[in-house]
């Protein structure tokens, strides 16, 4: 078994890439000033009660907001959303500038063109080494556009292609994954 004092960040990174996962903003309002940061470890959590969860690095500033505020707003980018991405992901001093936002029911910036937001209260938040592990109650959703969603793959943007999209075979939605997966056994 390889320790993990031997595990190249590179190479972790470069394995890990091949997963592939959705793009989201996470943002709030604090003292009526929008902020915000792109995430891709963001994951449903739970059912009963809807719990959502997202991981920060421990340097993030807009985390920091976030945590102040005790609300916060996850954006599910469509794929005509990479340049909102990039501007998130950058260390552009104003992130919102140019870009569009309401506000959600608890306060949180709701980016204009989203695919579906999630607004939610900080629940708890533990430590994950560099980053945190928060978990969020949602305590609404947005209305879902019909378009894909912005995808991040092997270190870049990518998308769905509709020829090639299928049905996930006896799991048609939400609840029966998540109910699925808590009864498997995983080796």
């Amino acid at each position: 078994m390889t320790g993990t004092a031997e595990i190249d960040g590179r190479t972790f990174r470069n394995v890990l890439g091949q997963f592939c996962t959705g793009v989201t903003i996470v943002t709030t309002v604090v003292d009526g000033e929008p902020v915000g940061f792109a995430c891709q470890s963001f994951a449903a959590l739970s059912l009963d009660p809807p719990l959502v969860l997202f991981c920060p690095t421990k340097a993030s500033r807009s985390w920091a907001a976030i945590e102040k505020a005790g609300h916060f707003c996850v954006n599910v980018l469509a794929e005509s959303q990479q340049e909102v991405c990039a501007r998130f992901g950058s260390r552009e001093p104003d992130k919102f500038a140019g870009v569009p936002w309401t506000p959600s029911p608890l306060g949180s910036a709701v980016i204009d063109g989203s695919l579906a937001h999630i607004d939610c209260a900080v629940e708890t938040v533990h430590d994950g080494g560099d980053h945190f592990v928060v978990f969020g109650r949602v305590h609404s959703l947005g209305e879902v556009r019909d378009e894909q969603p912005l995808l991040f793959y092997r270190g870049q943007y990518s998308g769905i292609e509709p020829d090639k999209t299928a049905p996930a075979p006896l799991r048609d939605d939400l609840e029966a994954f998540l109910t699925t997966a808590s009864e498997d056994t995983w080796l």
